[in-house]
């Protein structure tokens, strides 16, 4: 069993479950491969029938982890050598763990993320690469980063799981999602109380695991080819990645790593937000 991601196979059905609740389910190096192997070693294991993506706590996931991640971007600030920005390495670093989220897709077997809590900035990452996502009236989706310091990885996600206009609209303000919100546009395929998500998600995950194996994967196989015909997802993320590692290194980017420094991270994201009233700044 992992430290970051904890997995249970029952029934047909792999439960891949990010447990880091006291972290928020933050990203690390750490979940990323985690959860990499347990997508992949189910692939070609004739017991797995289905994966479930579920998380401990009241977030599902609140992003990237940024003890490191801004940290190493200050660091490259603070160096007294005043090397340019590393592009290459920068997008090789985040095309990792964009190569790892894309599993969920690429995935023959049917994979169902169970969303509770807060899924922002690379939580959403991780999650609109599933194939069908089921969350509770809790959840809240959105990529504040897009107000200054990053955009999505792979845009193509937002996209397919809205449509085009929509996804201009949230990504280019990087406004909150609510549950009901992610509901009536599609992002989500439906919603629960808090308490009966995790049944309602099982409930999903056992049905589809009824059907022969076969049969699951040629169909998964064959919409997998029409997302990847319509969207071109290795383009997007290599465009995504690329231009996330741009807006990160801005001006404003260094700016606002540079603020994260002085008077926190948490601050500093309260700061970027207060003039839009939503996240931790909203009042309802």
């Amino acid at each position: 069993m992992g430290e970051a991601v904890r997995v249970v196979d029952a029934n047909g059905v792999r439960t891949m479950t990010l447990c880091r609740p006291k972290e928020y389910n933050t990203i690390t190096p750490q979940l990323r491969d985690e959860l990499g192997a347990a997508i992949d070693s189910a692939q070609h294991d004739p017991n797995i029938r289905v994966l479930l993506l579920d998380a401990e706590g009241p977030a599902f996931c609140a992003g990237y982890d940024l003890g490191w991640a801004t940290g190493e971007q200050a660091a490259e600030s603070a160096s007294t050598d005043h090397r340019a920005w590393d592009s290459a390495s920068d997008l090789h670093m985040i095309g990792e763990f964009a190569a790892t989220w894309a599993k969920l897709h690429d995935s023959v077997k049917p994979t169902i993320a169970a969303v509770t809590g807060w899924c922002i900035a690379g939580g959403t990452n991780i999650v609109f690469n599933a194939h069908m996502i089921i969350a509770s009236e809790s959840a809240r989706f959105g990529y504040p980063p897009s107000r200054v310091w990053g955009i999505p990885e792979a845009p193509w996600t937002w996209v397919a799981r809205m449509g085009l206009q929509r996804a201009r609209r949230f990504m280019l303000t990087g406004d909150e999602i609510t549950a009901r919100m992610a509901l009536d546009m599609g992002l989500v395929l439906e919603l629960t109380d808090d308490d009966k998500l995790s049944d309602a998600a099982r409930e999903l995950a056992n049905r589809v695991a009824q059907v022969p194996a076969s049969q699951l994967e040629m169909i998964t196989r064959s919409l997998n080819a029409v997302a990847d015909h319509m969207y071109d997802p290795p383009a997007s993320r290599r465009l995504g990645t690329l231009f996330d590692g741009v807006a990160r290194h801005s001006q404003e980017g260094d700016d606002f790593v540079a603020r994260a420094e002085e008077v926190g991270f948490r601050e500093a994201v309260r700061e970027r937000d207060r003039p839009f009233g939503d996240y931790g700044e909203r009042k309802n």
